[in-house]
């Protein structure tokens, strides 16, 4: 039985809960699976909509399980961080998380990879790998993404610990709200990505990644590919007549799916 993770489905929200507490969430090589597993799952499950990622207790991950990380299978390891740390570049649903207490190490690379981010006032952050003779390298690339190259290089030369106004300045935050206000919030957010429409929310995250690998003319080219076909589409025509009649859109993409709260 799985007792590190927590997955609870909300209508077309899927709410996925570290769930080590006792252990400030320390991310084991089970623990990396399950999550990767649970994320594909929900990413190939047309009735989800968005991902919420949590923390159960006071921490929402204090980075990877040291008791594990010098094990003989360190590079099964490896290749499940990898893909694990790079999963926001891949996924086709949103990626929502609720931070609190302290995200450093692999707890920042979680992080990095989710697209929309709420934190509690009070949260520390940081890539802490260098303080234990380590170099963070599988959430490097994320956080060069997230944070740009050189305050990438700079939290990982130095392992310092910051605090949610830098994190906010850096852009690796998006909100931050009280303590007893980040369950509601995060919430809120996640569950407007997840009755957001399916065409547009696919489209517009396939761009995005998609156009990192690509020169300006090559991207110009997909954008305007991507956009053609939205235009197109059954939800945009209904959000144009819902946004005409000042009513909410029914999105046709998510005709047939669960729209429970």
């Amino acid at each position: 039985m799985n007792t590190s993770l927590d997955c609870n489905r909300e209508g077309r929200l899927l709410r996925i809960a570290l769930k080590r507490p006792d252990k400030r969430n320390a991310l084991t090589n089970a623990l990396c699976r399950q999550l990767l597993d649970a994320i594909h799952e929900a990413d190939a499950d047309d009735g989800v909509g968005a991902i919420l990622l949590e923390g159960r207790g006071s921490v929402f991950c204090a980075g990877m399980d040291l008791e594990e990380a010098a094990q003989p299978d360190a590079a099964e390891q490896a290749a499940v961080h990898e893909e694990l740390f790079s999963i926001g570049s891949r996924v086709r649903k949103p990626v929502a998380a609720a931070v609190q207490g302290a995200a450093l190490g692999g707890g920042m690379g979680l992080l990095m990879n989710a697209h929309v981010v709420i934190a509690a006032q009070g949260t520390s952050f940081g890539l802490t790998e260098i303080r234990i003779g380590m170099w963070p390298f599988v959430v490097y690339r994320s956080a060069v993404l997230a944070l740009g190259e050189r305050r990438a290089l700079e939290l990982s030369l130095t392992g310092r610990v910051f605090g949610t106004t830098e994190a906010m300045q850096y852009g690796l935050v998006h909100q931050v709200v009280p303590a007893f206000e980040l369950d509601d919030r995060a919430t809120d957010v996640a569950r407007a990505l997840a009755h957001s429409s399916r065409e547009a929310m696919s489209g517009g995250l396939a761009y995005v990644q998609q156009s990192r690998k690509l020169g300006w003319d090559e991207a110009g080219k997909l954008a305007q590919d991507l956009r053609a076909h939205l235009f197109t589409s059954a939800d945009f025509a209904e959000g144009v007549r819902a946004f005409k009649e000042k009513r909410r859109p029914q999105w046709p993409s998510l005709e047939g799916q669960s729209a429970a709260t």
